[in-house]
């Protein structure tokens, strides 16, 4: 069934694990009679002492109605920021509200829509849920994707040649961008729009959502749908609002968005254990984060989808809460703002909990 849509009432790396940067301790002086002006004081307090070199906005909201926003320096909601990673959530969302409508299928391959798909061999055999899962196969990415004057429709034919011994989809897991612009030409030929643009234009439409951002790196022409808007943190947070309430998409595809879609495939690439030590697993777009290490997670506590550049946008459905920490460093900085958000995460979880 068509699910209703919203209009929002306003508009590589360290190898560090995270079991040593501040998961934090239950801080008991936080449950013991502290109202929530007094807690959200010490959070400011914790962010605006944290040493970094980055100006940076945290925006978060609880299930309770409570909204949280601190920024430093020259950042604020409205600072448009690179997207990097952070888009890969935000593209999956958007090619499955049109699974929603019916317009694409989770089963459906890329020959289906893309004429110059091979219909004999591993690359016939991928469906958009392992293109949505990072499953497909499709592990080399060609220049083009990166390039500002490259046609997006012409580089898949690229992206087809350099992958000509692909593995068997749904065999291994492997963080690329290439899954995300096969799955993006898909989902422009099935809504019968000429360019990803469009199908941008016709999910803020209709959902009201992303008003200020867009897909425009390397160009909007050929736009790096894993990794290439822009957008600020208000169209961010309103984004997750609308997502943890379940005002986009039906049930079903949220559930299956948030989780694990590799299951038992090995793991090609991974920067979630090259750089954090962290063995989490993947949906469509998000990271299943996930303490047990090998994984070994039964219940899905929070998603997330952080960027090169250290933004970090999650879901953490055990505390209820979900926000966007908007940060801007220098490429292959992402685990800086997990840390950053990782130094308050103890006293957010406190504070997502109170009335």
């Amino acid at each position: 069934m068509k699910q209703s849509k919203i209009i929002p009432m306003f508009s590589l790396l360290l190898l560090i694990p995270l079991s040593i940067v501040g998961c934090g301790e239950t801080d008991n002086n936080l449950s013991s009679g502290k109202n929530i002006e007094e807690v959200e004081s010490e959070i400011r307090n914790d962010l605006d002492n944290y040493i970094t070199n980055v100006d940076f906005t945290l925006y978060v909201k609880s299930k309770n109605g409570n909204s949280f926003l601190h920024s430093t320096g020259n950042s604020s909601e409205s600072v448009s920021y690179q997207s990097a990673s952070t888009s890969k959530l935000v593209t999956s969302v958007v090619i499955l509200s049109l699974v929603n409508d019916g317009v694409l299928s989770l089963e459906d391959s890329p020959q289906d829509y893309i004429s110059s798909w091979p219909i004999t061999g591993n690359l016939s055999a991928i469906k958009l849920k392992h293109l949505l899962s990072f499953t497909s196969g499709l592990s080399n990415a060609p220049a083009c994707i990166n390039f500002f004057g490259a046609d997006f429709e012409s580089c898949i034919d690229n992206i087809i040649n350099v992958n000509a011994d692909s593995t068997i989809p749904g065999d291994v897991f492997y963080y690329s961008p290439s899954h995300l612009q096969v799955a993006g030409l898909m989902a422009i030929k099935a809504s019968k729009n000429t360019d990803w643009s469009s199908v941008f234009v016709q999910f803020q439409s209709e959902t009201g959502l992303f008003l200020n951002s867009n897909y425009d790196l390397p160009s909007a022409n050929n736009p790096r749908l894993a990794g290439g808007m822009h957008w600020t943190a208000n169209d961010y947070l309103f984004f997750l609002d609308a997502l943890y309430n379940k005002q986009i998409l039906t049930d079903t595809l949220i559930s299956q968005l948030s989780s694990d879609q590799i299951s038992t495939a090995s793991i090609g690439n991974s920067p979630a254990l090259i750089a954090l030590g962290e063995d989490w697993h993947y949906g469509y777009g998000v990271w299943i984060e996930c303490k047990e290490n090998p994984y070994n997670c039964t219940q899905v506590k929070k998603i997330s989808s952080p960027g090169a550049y250290g933004a970090y946008p999650f879901i953490d459905f055990e505390n209820g809460y979900y926000g966007i920490l908007a940060r801007q460093g220098e490429l292959g900085t992402f685990q800086e703002g997990i840390k950053l958000f990782e130094s308050v995460s103890q006293k957010l979880k406190n504070w997502a909990l109170m009335e």
